[in-house]
């Protein structure tokens, strides 16, 4: 699916925190980790509390609205194309990238049990921090996930997260880029078929 590569992956590291026991973030220390374990906090007290997946989606959206930069991420995934695209098309495009992690996330939850990580070093990169941690679930090779996060100390967020050296933004932005070509570069092609994917959220 278009965007499910960078959604999943970006829900997958999100799902993680949720899974992870609360001790896991004790020792760490600094803005960052910080950032993180109150994120963790507020998606376990979401995930583990009453109510169905849809139920929970306002709250999942409020967390997931203050925790990640959904719209600069979006924005990154289009490349060039972003300036190409009409200002109604940039807005249908950043609603669409929104609706489909959302529902992601709220259709995965429950695939993420079992999953823990322990806190590595956090390394200063320019205006983001790089949280190492390495994630464990059960029947799955451990592997190595970083959180980069701005740095920025009033209002943190998740702008990327790179797995096993990959980062996952660059990934989905080379897939848009792919699927553009593919398709006469039309940026309406890319939202008709966003609008598909989110329409057929829950169908199947």
């Amino acid at each position: 699916m278009l965007t499910r590569r960078t959604v999943l992956t970006v829900m997958g590291a999100l799902g993680v925190i949720v899974a992870a026991p609360p001790i896991a973030f004790a020792q760490s220390a600094g803005a960052a980790p910080a950032f993180v374990k109150q994120t963790a906090d507020q998606l376990v007290e979401i995930v583990n509390g009453p109510g169905t997946p849809q139920e929970k989606r306002p709250r999942l959206l409020k967390v997931i609205d203050s925790a990640v930069d959904v719209e600069g991420i979006a924005r990154f995934c289009l490349g060039a194309f972003w300036q190409r695209a009409t200002p109604e098309q940039q807005r249908e495009y950043i609603e669409l990238f929104h609706d489909v992690l959302l529902n992601n996330i709220t259709g995965k939850l429950g695939d993420y049990r079992g999953v823990a990580f322990t806190m590595g070093r956090t390394t200063p990169r320019g205006e983001t921090d790089a949280v190492n941690t390495l994630v464990t679930r059960p029947n799955a090779q451990p592997a190595n996930v970083d959180w980069i996060v701005s740095n920025a100390a009033s209002n943190p967020k998740v702008v990327d997260v790179v797995a096993e050296g990959t980062s996952l933004r660059l990934t989905q932005r080379s897939d848009y880029a792919s699927y553009l070509h593919r398709n006469n570069n039309s940026v309406a092609a890319l939202i008709e078929a966003m609008r598909h994917q989110v329409a057929s959220f829950g169908s199947g």
